[in-house]
């Protein structure tokens, strides 16, 4: 491990993976088809909702949304693992600058995903515990300011950590053991006192990540008290499977995001982070859509009418 001066660093290597370097090859065949997947499975998405007229409800605008946002973090986070995958340890070079705007892209991808859950487990509280005014208040302008309120959010927060995370001073390596530039792997490099940052992750990073997660779970309260009141078995099996697919994408997500970063620097585990992180940011984009599909009726249908008139052109 090389130790190098404060002032010299212009570039990191990412290292993890590298005691699997005799399966480099199956890792990267692995990763390029959840990648390809992924991108595929999402477009596909966001294919058919802006096709299909019958699609046009505010809860598939905001899937759509969240189908692109997928698509953005795979691509910050999995072509750099592959290209590590077909070089040696000492190649796998990313710049101080690059590394940065990894990060800032990074959480912002990541962050808007988790605004985007809060935001559709709003639209399922409203559709299901004041349907007569579901028309009336979740109306496309209203859809697009939450979908913007999302993105400006995460924005100015990813701007901030990246911001204090590039004043850090590394002394000791250079060698991020990671397969992306991350705050938690920077800050163990780091010589400089990381309280700030920790800090700022658990109070600003609170808000951000865990606010929308106590969201979820208190529109999913009302939810569930709402569907308790009717009568009949199958109409609550009808209303709750509405919100099952959803609920799936947000325990796999948010319970992974909530172990990487809600914890002292102090516990860090190269084994588990890698693990945890490797399943929101590529197993996580790469399922959403197959949840989606699989539990939702008028995705179905639709997308077999899309099939049928492919086969029929």
């Amino acid at each position: 491990m090389e130790t190098i001066n404060s002032s010299s660093v212009t570039e990191f290597i990412l290292s993890t993976f590298a005691d699997l370097h005799d399966y480099q090859l199956e890792l990267f065949v692995v990763f390029f088809s959840i990648l390809t997947i992924s991108i595929t499975g999402n477009l596909a998405i966001i294919t058919l909702i802006f096709s299909d007229p019958h699609l046009q409800a505010p809860m598939y605008f905001f899937l759509a949304n969240l189908s692109f946002v997928d698509i953005c973090l795979s691509l910050v986070t999995v072509p750099q693992m592959l290209k590590n995958f077909l070089i040696d340890l000492k190649r796998r070079v990313i710049l101080f600058g690059g590394c940065m705007t990894q990060i800032y892209f990074f959480l912002t991808f990541a962050n808007v995903e988790d605004f985007l859950l809060a935001v559709m487990a709003y639209d399922r509280y409203v559709a299901i515990c004041d349907p007569l005014h579901y028309v009336l208040v979740m109306n496309r302008r209203l859809s697009a300011q939450l979908v913007a309120i999302c993105w400006i959010l995460s924005t100015a927060n990813a701007i901030l950590h990246t911001t204090l995370t590039s004043r850090l001073s590394y002394c000791e390596s250079n060698q991020i053991n990671h397969y992306l530039c991350d705050m938690v792997p920077l800050f163990k490099l780091s010589c400089s006192d990381t309280t700030i940052n920790e800090l700022v992750i658990f109070t600003e990073g609170s808000i951000v990540v865990a606010g929308p997660f106590l969201f979820i779970i208190a529109s999913y309260v009302r939810i569930i008290f709402a569907i308790l009141k009717i009568r009949s078995a199958e109409g609550r099996r009808k209303v709750f499977s509405t919100c099952s697919s959803h609920l799936a994408v947000v325990t796999f997500y948010f319970g992974t995001i909530l172990f990487m970063y809600f914890r002292p620097s102090s516990s860090y585990s190269l084994t588990k982070d890698r693990v945890a992180s490797v399943m929101y940011t590529t197993l996580a984009p790469m399922l959403n859509p197959f949840i989606y599909t699989l539990r939702n009726k008028d995705v179905q249908q639709a997308s077999r009418k899309l099939f049928s008139r492919i086969s029929h052109a």
